[in-house]
């Protein structure tokens, strides 16, 4: 049985502070990369976690266990490139030694993220967390407080949102009051504190690398995004052009399902567009099609016929539009005569013919790929094994 002792570092504290390139994987190397991480900064917790990775690797020799002891650490640029960093050198170090089990040592909140991926590749049976003890008294706190300032993350993240509250409040209090001016401050501070809440920059950079790689890759989805995009702004403003033309209503209703009304084409142009694009990089990549890619037009078009015919339904009764006529239809010597179809005929058309779209969808888009995992094929009849 193969035990793997790993210290992990997300933010690469070992490259910046070394130079050295990780992962580091043997007894021999890790104790000389303890020496170098404390001689470059003998005021990081990384050596005490790096120590006691040593400790827990000496403690299962001395139980007879086979041990690998490696230290893997991420990178500087970006959150989700440390995290995939440290999936590709996990990934490298299972292949080559195979372990059985693993335990993790860690000396950070920060560092304890990382746990999900070890434990998508190899058991872990523990989690090392490495505190520091620190004296509690006046020089410690002056201590804590030096550091907190010399690390230039917490810098950015605290003191900057709170030097910039001070500075624009006098100015804010001055030109349009102390009380309008505390109010767009806290607004402010409470944008701030959901986008890192909500970890919108994680997701903003996840975008972007797709968006670059995407670009690189040469995939037709980047063009039918951007028409995807200029059909959805066009159909925004369609719809604001049919409420703007309202006139004074009383309530949100009516201009609710106008903008409804003169919006969802548009936009249900646009998902179809974008869905196309999706369609057509997997026939380029000649991989299987999936089932919800081909039934996402058909479901697109539903919903838009759906939600059109209900906003027709209450544009007309409040004779916002006029009752749909159908026109003079002639097939050769037979002759239907124009009618006017009545909201409720209209509403029910509409419904049906949704109905009978999402019906079609799931029936192609079946015949397309077969049956899905998800359902039992029975080859030989129920009894059968």
């Amino acid at each position: 049985m193969t035990t793997l002792v790993v210290c992990l570092d997300r933010s690469d504290d070992v490259g910046r502070r070394t130079g050295l390139a990780t992962p580091v994987v043997g007894w021999e190397a890790v104790r000389a990369l303890v020496t170098d991480v404390g001689l470059a900064d003998p005021e990081d917790s990384g050596v005490n976690a790096l120590l006691e990775t040593l400790r827990v690797a000496q403690q299962l020799r001395d139980d007879d266990e086979a041990v690998v002891v490696a230290v893997v650490s991420g990178d500087r640029e970006s959150m989700v490139s440390a995290d995939r960093a440290v999936a590709r050198q996990l990934d490298d170090l299972v292949d080559e030694h195979d372990p059985d089990s693993a335990v993790v040592v860690i000396d950070s909140a920060d560092d304890e993220r990382l746990v999900p991926i070890v434990e998508s590749r190899v058991r872990v049976d523990s989690v090392d967390r490495v505190v520091v003890r620190q004296a509690r008294d006046i020089e410690s706190t002056y201590y804590l407080l030096k550091q907190f300032l010399g690390d230039e993350e917490l810098r950015q993240t605290i003191l900057v949102p709170i030097g910039l509250t001070l500075l624009v409040f006098p100015m804010l209090a001055t030109v349009v009051g102390p009380a309008e001016g505390a109010a767009a401050i806290t607004t402010v501070i409470g944008l701030f504190l959901l986008y890192k809440g909500f970890s919108v920059d994680e997701i903003l950079t996840a975008f972007a690398i797709r968006a670059r790689e995407s670009l690189y890759s040469g995939q037709v989805s980047v063009v039918t995004y951007v028409v995807a995009a200029g059909l959805t702004l066009v159909g925004l403003f369609a719809g604001g052009l049919g409420v703007s033309g309202l006139g004074d209503t009383h309530g949100i209703v009516i201009p609710a399902m106008q903008f409804a009304f003169d919006s969802v084409p548009w936009l249900a142009m646009a998902a179809l567009v974008a869905s196309a694009g999706r369609l057509l990089d997997e026939l380029i990549r000649d991989e299987p099609l999936r089932r919800s890619y081909l039934n996402l037009p058909f479901v697109v078009v539903s919903v838009g016929l759906v939600i059109r015919g209900f906003s027709a339904f209450f544009l007309e009764q409040q004779g916002v539009i006029e009752p749909l006529v159908v026109p003079t239809i002639e097939f050769g010597v037979v002759e239907i005569s124009s009618f006017a179809v009545s909201a409720s005929e209209r509403l029910a058309f509409y419904v049906a013919v949704a109905f009978v779209l999402s019906i079609v969808g799931v029936r192609f888009a079946s015949y397309l790929t077969g049956p899905s995992i998800d359902e039992p094929e029975l080859a030989d009849g129920p009894d059968s094994d």
